[in-house]
């Protein structure tokens, strides 16, 4: 077999974004903002915190939210976040008009076609995987953020957004795609290895910023 004869026997590789994607919103901004919501404690914390987190925020934006993040964390252990976050994800599966309805059509239309399909996003791993596992996709491979016990509580071990999204491919072992959809520039890396980049929702201005990091047009949808 000629090796354009086994690329062509294949499963093609079609990379979907998670969250602006499938489903509607951050889905761990979610799920912390609902601890805070069953612990208000923790908006004293981050009260506490506030003078710290305005020192860090005009240096980096990104460590800031990871404290307000850890203060959302605090007290939960590993078993114990695995449990709270499967919790969530069933509760977050049955609120209606949180998911994309276009988007898990179109992922669905995807594997029936024989494609592999994966999940690379920025949530995290147990909770993606828990919320996928609500909507009864739990065969899918999901690449996401990862966290670990700390003294306190969980914290983030491995951020998967931007380049990073490409790097833990990589290391999957997928080092070609044929599709990849996303929503922001986020997604730039991993859309611009793909033979077909898919904007998701994106506005005109946002479509343009990220053909420009591409170097090359893509195809826009709009998925409700």
């Amino acid at each position: 077999m000629t090796e354009g004869e086994t690329e062509a026997a294949s499963p093609r590789v079609v990379l979907f974004d998670f969250d602006g994607v499938l489903i509607r919103g951050d889905s761990f901004y979610l799920f912390v903002r609902e601890r805070y919501r069953r612990g208000p404690w923790r908006y004293a914390l981050a009260v506490l915190a506030a003078p710290l987190l305005l020192v860090l925020r005009p240096f980096s934006r990104r460590w800031s939210l990871r404290m307000l993040a850890a203060i959302g964390l605090l007290g939960l252990g590993e078993r114990r976040y695995r449990s709270t976050a499967d919790a969530y994800a069933a509760l977050l599966a049955r609120r209606p008009g949180q998911f994309c309805r276009d988007g898990l059509q179109a992922l669905r239309r995807h594997q029936l076609a024989g494609d592999r399909v994966i999940v690379v996003t920025g949530c995290e791993h147990t909770l993606a995987c828990g919320i996928l596992r609500q909507l009864g996709l739990d065969d899918l491979e999901v690449l996401a953020s990862q966290l670990r016990p700390g003294w306190f509580g969980m914290r983030l071990r491995w951020h998967n957004v931007g380049p990073r999204k490409v790097q833990s491919l990589t290391e999957h072992g997928v080092t070609a795609w044929q599709v990849a959809y996303g929503d922001s520039m986020y997604d730039a890396a991993m859309l611009k290895q793909a033979a077909e980049p898919v904007l998701v929702n994106g506005t005109p201005a946002l479509c343009k910023k990220v053909e420009k990091a591409l170097g090359r047009a893509i195809t826009r949808v709009e998925w409700f």
